[in-house]
């Protein structure tokens, strides 16, 4: 502040001693206000170690709980705000599906794409952990500054494509496991939807894949949001210290 003071002092006098120096006034004292900024927050002691471990355990904790939350029986499928719904052409045409008996395996496809979702969730972890590693500091304060999803955004910005190559395979090979292609294929190949349906025909290992990473990308930006905001989900005294700053 002392600092503050006098450049703006010094300002004054070149204001006072050349009246040409009225142009460049502002941009003296612009200067010095941000040099003051600065040292204020300087003074509040938050280095840029601790700063980007704060928020690298922050997204472990958040992870974590994302994956715990989702990678569990009915973690997709009685969880309303994520649960994978029937690909949207079968929705469209599910009361007539039905009234043609095929509700069941429909039942069975929808429940089928949530346990591969719950099944496969667990693998995206150590996937968002590797992203972490990779965040500069740059990016950490940023993120810590800005708003309440901002790592969760960061993450599907910058790693969404990498997150979907990497996944699809698990997705494919859960979907494998719970006959999610046989019973739509089956679907497919009967008599009473083929009119309906026509000859269209989904890549479900995308649709899922897709829907899955969406789940968790939800989950994991309330759990930014609780980090961020309430105290009892601050569970160490790092993530206390920083996350209880504003930069």
């Amino acid at each position: 502040m002392k600092k503050y003071i006098v450049t703006t002092a010094l300002a004054m006098g070149i204001l006072s001693a050349c009246p040409l120096a009225h142009a460049q006034l502002d941009q003296i004292l612009k200067k010095a206000e941000d040099a003051a900024k600065s040292a204020n927050i300087g003074s509040r002691g938050l280095s840029n170690d601790k700063i980007v471990a704060g928020l690298k355990q922050a997204l472990s904790v958040s992870t974590g709980k994302a994956v715990a939350a989702t990678g569990k029986p009915d973690g997709f499928l009685k969880n309303e705000a994520i649960k994978i719904l029937l690909p949207e052409k079968l929705r469209t045409q599910g009361n007539g599906m039905r009234l043609m008996g095929m509700g069941s395996p429909m039942d069975e496809l929808e429940v089928g794409m949530n346990r591969a979702a719950e099944q496969a969730t667990p693998k995206a972890k150590q996937i968002f952990l590797n992203a972490v590693t990779r965040m500069s500091f740059d990016d950490a304060r940023k993120i810590l500054a800005s708003n309440d999803t901002a790592a969760t955004e960061y993450f599907k910005k910058q790693s969404s494509g990498e997150l979907t190559a990497a996944f699809a395979p698990i997705v494919h090979q859960s979907m494998e496991n719970v006959g999610v292609v046989r019973q739509y294929n089956q679907i497919l190949k009967t008599s009473a939807a083929a009119p309906l349906l026509g000859s269209q025909k989904l890549n479900l290992d995308n649709y899922v894949v897709e829907k899955t990473l969406d789940g968790l990308l939800l989950m994991l930006g309330e759990e930014e949001k609780k980090i961020r905001h309430n105290p009892a989900a601050q569970t160490t005294a790092l993530l206390k210290e920083v996350f209880g700053k504003k930069l």
